[in-house]
């Protein structure tokens, strides 16, 4: 396994409440909410500002009705459903970030394509998830807070996805549902040990949707950052916010 770098030493944390990160954030919003982004949509800098954009295609795994629909609407600052419904198919929702690497404070906007599959229709259809893993840059493991059996699901996740990649991908563990805490399943004491066994920090997310960014930059600036760095140990780069010449368009 790959060294994994300390959060915040590739990407600027936080740089969504500098001044300098205005311009940039500004093109992903509108009337202060978030854009929605069509497959072909993309945010549009001024001609004097050079700003490369990354595509990394993301797919989002888990029980059914852990949120792997809602997770996606959040990150992309969509309307989150009111009413849980089993995924039919295979949706993909886009969303854009901007991002400013620390080594040489050069900012990119990352696509994010969310690849969000129904755990039934898996079952039902042999060719969804050939689908969903090609070219597949990273896979978000979900569980729920509200769901014990979600969370003890997890290493059969963990080892399914490891044997159906041949390249090396980005995994990351996120618990949904964190605000529920009163209905919570998974100890913090769980949590720990998960982390100890597999390595894998386990992030949180749950909660309403603000006009705001807060809510989903932790979440996007890791996977950002682990994306990244990934692609910089790919090219073979000896520093680690070294510019991979695969990653940029």
């Amino acid at each position: 396994m790959a060294q994994v770098p300390p959060p915040g030493s590739v990407v600027v944390a936080d740089w969504h409440l500098c001044k300098d990160s205005k311009e940039y954030f500004s093109k992903i919003l509108h009337k202060k909410r978030r854009r929605n982004f069509g497959l072909l949509e993309s945010p549009v800098m001024p001609p004097h500002v050079a700003v490369d954009t990354v595509h990394y295609k993301i797919f989002i795994s888990g029980k059914s009705g852990v949120g792997k629909t809602a997770l996606a609407a959040r990150l992309a600052g969509l309307n989150i459903p009111n009413m849980h419904y089993e995924t039919t198919g295979i949706e993909t929702t886009v969303a854009y970030w901007p991002v400013k690497l620390k080594e040489n404070s050069r900012v990119l906007f990352f696509r994010f394509q969310l690849w969000d599959c129904g755990e039934n229709a898996l079952r039902r259809f042999d060719h969804l998830l050939p689908s969903c893993k090609e070219q597949a840059d990273a896979v978000l493991f979900l569980f729920s807070f509200t769901d014990r059996t979600s969370f003890d699901d997890l290493p059969n996740q963990l080892a399914k996805w490891t044997e159906l990649f041949a390249r090396r991908v980005v995994k990351m563990v996120i618990g949904t549902k964190f605000d529920l805490f009163m209905h919570c399943d998974v100890a913090e004491r769980d949590v720990r040990d998960f982390q100890d066994t597999w390595g894998i920090p386990v992030l949180r997310t749950g909660g309403e949707v603000t006009d705001g960014l807060g809510d989903v930059a932790p979440l996007l600036n890791c996977l950002a950052e682990k994306l990244w760095y990934q692609d910089c140990i790919t090219a073979g780069s000896a520093s680690l916010p070294g510019a991979p010449e695969n990653a940029c368009l």
